[in-house]
């Protein structure tokens, strides 16, 4: 009996080829992509950039369904939580970096794993910039979205990250300031900077702190508020329809 449930666990928390995919196109092609971008395209051609990028993230997501075809109500699930990121974020204009877009994204991640989380913040990062401006940062914001919400679900598949408030709270606030902080600055220095030197990079980390400190902290208050409510409805649906099993 408890070897059996030991093997159950440990299927539970092992990560399938599907996810092993994502991370190789998510870590290595998407990046190649955006680094073509700079270097081939002047970061001029970020329109086909995003494209490239939605159409990368959607590929592990299609193969959920190699053994049967999707049903439209598991796309509209996620296509219900991409309007409310790209909702929220609108209503938060006036506030800058203080947007629930990562908040939902990680919810999307924990809820449905990290294929539809990537895809989630990828796609909320390119609609909700019709609205903001599109530019050249389109792309790095669609990856670094994206990203968080990969992990969102890997780590929560894996038993790392768990379900309970503090640990996404936590989870949130950390990786909105190093990962998204860190790629968005990072980003800025190759956008507005004729020079790429190790003192110009710290120099826009530091100039950077407070907003990223900022957005840490929205995302925190925004997990507080939405992660059990929203987790709790999704769950619902999850077991009433079946939708987006692993």
């Amino acid at each position: 009996m408890q070897e059996t449930k030991t093997r159950s666990i440990t299927e539970d928390t092992k990560l399938g080829k599907r996810t092993v995919l994502a991370a190789i196109i998510i870590l290595i092609f998407i990046p190649a992509l955006i680094a073509a971008g700079i270097l081939l395209m002047k970061d001029r051609q970020y329109y086909i950039i995003s494209i490239g990028i939605i159409i990368l993230s959607a590929v592990p997501f299609v193969l959920k369904f190699e053994s049967r075809r999707p049903q439209a109500r598991e796309l509209v699930i996620l296509a219900v939580m991409i309007a409310l990121a790209v909702a929220g974020r609108g209503a938060f204009y006036m506030l800058p970096q203080f947007k629930p877009v990562v908040a939902i994204v990680i919810i999307s991640g924990i809820a449905f794993g990290g294929e539809s989380g990537f895809i989630v913040g990828a796609c909320a990062g390119f609609i909700s910039n019709f609205f903001f401006g599109q530019g050249p940062w389109t792309p790095w914001q669609m990856f670094s979205f994206g990203i968080i919400g990969f992990l969102a679900g890997v780590l929560y598949k894996k038993g790392m990250l768990k379900r309970n408030l503090i640990s996404i709270c936590i989870f949130g606030g950390l990786s909105t300031f190093i990962i998204y902080g860190v790629i968005m600055d990072t980003a800025s220095l190759f956008m507005f900077s004729q020079t790429i030197t190790w003192e110009a990079l710290l120099a826009m980390y530091a100039s950077g702190v407070i907003y990223n400190i900022i957005h840490a902290v929205a995302t925190i208050i925004f997990l507080a508020l939405l992660t059990n409510p929203l987790l709790n409805k999704l769950d619902r649906v999850k077991t009433k329809f079946g939708l987006l099993e692993a």
